[in-house]
């Protein structure tokens, strides 16, 4: 595991890495000169994303992360905070990744898995240059058909 901050959903914002330390002249080549640094919040984001790619995943987070996301996300300006359920582990070159899942009822967990870690390696890689030592995946909760049904029947009371 790579030896790093830590962040979550909620990063620091002053959490970065460092992928390249660049060089200094006239005589070193236009793409070297500089350093390159990314936040860790970039790589939750990025995780966050590629996991939401994957059909039957029907959302992220724990139950209390859930509960405000939604509440977060129907206050008017409010944006989904796409970071929710994932936490990472951000070395020099490697990272780790750890991801709270809820998935739809009759979807196989183990192919999901699978599916989801091999998009968020994907992208993580190709986007920033890191290497991913291990994506994490835990399932906190199935959603089934009926919770949608019970949801309509709410919002058509009020």
């Amino acid at each position: 595991m790579p030896q790093a901050s830590k962040a979550t959903s909620q990063p620091d914002a002053a959490a970065t890495t460092a992928l390249s330390k660049g060089a200094v002249g006239a005589s070193e080549p236009a793409s070297t000169r500089g350093k390159t640094s990314i936040a860790d919040v970039v790589v939750v984001k990025i995780a966050g994303m590629a996991a939401r790619e994957i059909p039957g995943v029907h959302d992220m987070g724990g139950g209390l992360a859930r509960t405000i996301g939604a509440v977060r996300d129907r206050v008017p300006g409010g944006r989904p905070n796409v970071g929710r359920g994932v936490k990472v582990e951000v070395g020099e070159r490697q990272t780790a990744i750890d991801l709270d899942l809820v998935v739809e009822y009759g979807v196989s967990i183990t192919d999901l898995a699978g599916d989801v870690r091999e998009n968020v390696i994907a992208a993580v890689e190709r986007i920033t240059g890191l290497e991913v030592v291990e994506v994490n995946v835990t399932v906190n909760d199935v959603h089934l058909p009926e919770d949608d049904d019970s949801a309509l029947a709410e919002a058509r009371v009020e």
